[in-house]
């Protein structure tokens, strides 16, 4: 899908070539596109402003059936993702006039501080991302796709960056597959069928795959996923997946909710709410897609991938508000909320994956609380952590993903609103505010000294609207950034 060609702009045939234009920097010195520029930034419907775009067709000089420009605004406020929406909005216009292939110019003068990878790379996730769509259910199919993406680049540039195709695009593509999984239906993706469909996709990409149904959740004795999904007629499972290659000397440890519909229990969700129950897993998908990228990228670090399915109903079994479980790791829990489940069984996760697998660092994803969202919005997902250095290089991998995370506080004294007069811990806190925080503060006792982080995504999985290079839906989130993470890591 995407490419580099070692190709002159006007030897390449194809439906669109893409020009980039700064409005105060001259990005090209090739003849061709700069008088082709200066023609187009007489007019006044054209400055080169971010967002402005024009097209030209069968431009004289060039082998393409149109030249779009794309205007990139002021150099200065040039960055990874202004470059990654101007991508992705360009293969969206393409899709909207059923193009088949899209050749961009690679800018032969670059910006003022952007490096060529980080520009290439940038461009390529952007066009990636973009070239996708949901319609698994639309009985009329009338998107096509594009073929080949391609990027125009020197010879001594191809040379340099001949691996960075096949990267984004293992990158997109398992993004594209965790935004798939998020938007499935509930009765699409049941707890056993879902662990399956992973499984299948796992194994393809040569990891190790383990399935914990029922029976082995019991043997283990991990009460609290049991006790979540007590009330459905469809049993819980949790899948392992390894990636272990030869000489590594740590392991990673990664953890993903995977809720596959949550009513809420007997403290049952309203109905505006209920409607997007489906995107639950969505920590599930991100980590499972990241674990199939990390093993086609390849790292020397061992990563697990750890994801508790089920699903938290209502029935004359389910569990009640005053109930008292024993998670995996001994302690036990006073269930003051029914619908504060994924707290559970990402705590019976946490504990499995530290006793069985001893990780230098666990980092859990999940659609945790919906205070998140009220705190720092649908654009920003938050961190908690034990640990300075993990959350440091989670900060960095934020920053150059555009997947955006923000520290939170973990207050040692807001332990106490966690108490419980009869077991070791509530899920509930007795005080509704700080409700992300408190959530977090449940996890952090199921984790001991290992060094711990997590994001909860609970506003960052789903977006009504799209963006530039996401279409209406699940976004993939936490993909892109667990992969770079694994990479600073390594």
């Amino acid at each position: 899908m995407l490419y580099l060609k070692q190709l002159e702009p006007a030897a390449a045939e194809t439906d669109v070539l893409v020009v980039l234009v700064c409005e105060d920097v001259e990005l090209n010195d090739h003849p061709l596109l700069s008088s082709m520029v200066a023609r187009i930034q007489k007019l006044s419907e054209f400055k080169g402003a971010k967002g402005d775009e024009i097209v030209l067709y069968d431009p004289a000089g060039t082998k393409a059936r149109r030249a779009l420009l794309v205007g990139l605004g002021p150099a200065a406020k040039l960055d990874r993702e202004a470059l990654r929406s101007a991508a992705g909005r360009v293969v969206k216009g393409a899709l909207k006039k059923k193009l088949k292939d899209i050749s961009f110019i690679i800018p032969s003068l670059y910006p003022p501080g952007i490096e060529i990878e980080t520009l290439v790379e940038a461009m390529m996730e952007g066009a990636g991302l973009a070239n996708h769509r949901f319609d698994h259910y639309k009985t009329k199919k009338d998107r096509i796709y594009l073929k080949r993406i391609d990027f125009l680049v020197p010879p001594d540039t191809a040379k340099v960056l001949k691996k960075l195709p096949a990267k984004v695009t293992a990158i997109c593509q398992n993004s594209l597959l965790a935004r798939d999984w998020v938007n499935l239906p509930s009765n699409d993706k049941l707890p056993a069928a879902f662990a399956k469909n992973i499984a299948d996709h796992a194994r393809k990409a040569g990891l190790q795959v383990t399935i914990l149904g029922k029976k082995e959740l019991q043997k283990k004795k991990c009460g609290a996923i049991l006790a979540v999904s007590a009330a459905s007629q469809n049993a819980p499972a949790m899948v392992v997946l390894s990636y272990a290659p030869k000489g590594a000397k740590q392991t990673v440890a990664l953890v993903g909710k995977g809720v596959t519909f949550d009513s809420g229990g007997m403290n049952l969700k309203t109905t505006k709410t209920l409607n997007m129950m489906k995107i639950d897993m969505a920590g599930a998908a991100a980590v499972a897609a990241a674990l199939m990228t990390v093993a086609k990228l390849k790292p020397k670090l061992k990563v697990i991938g750890v994801l508790p399915l089920c699903e938290n109903m209502l029935s004359g079994s389910a569990i009640r508000s005053g109930d008292i479980i024993r998670t995996h790791s001994g302690k036990t829990v006073e269930i003051g909320n029914t619908d504060a489940e994924g707290r559970l069984i990402l705590a019976d996760a946490m504990s499995y994956a530290i006793a069985r697998f001893k990780p230098a660092a666990v980092i859990d994803v999940a659609t945790l609380t919906g205070a998140c969202v009220t705190a720092l919005g649908e654009g920003i997902a938050g961190l908690f952590s034990n640990d300075d250095n993990l959350v440091e290089m989670i900060l960095q991998s934020s920053e150059k993903t555009h997947e955006r995370c923000w520290r939170m506080p973990l207050p040692e004294d807001y332990k106490d609103l966690l108490k419980s007069d009869l077991a070791d811990i509530n899920n509930m806190p007795k005080s509704p505010r700080g409700a992300a925080i408190s959530a977090a503060l449940f996890l952090s006792e199921f984790v001991g000294e290992t060094p711990w982080a997590h994001i909860d995504i609970a506003g960052t999985a789903y977006r009504k609207n799209g963006s530039d290079y996401c279409g209406p839906g699940a976004t993939g989130f936490g993909v892109r950034l667990l992969c770079d993470l694994i990479n600073r890591i390594e």
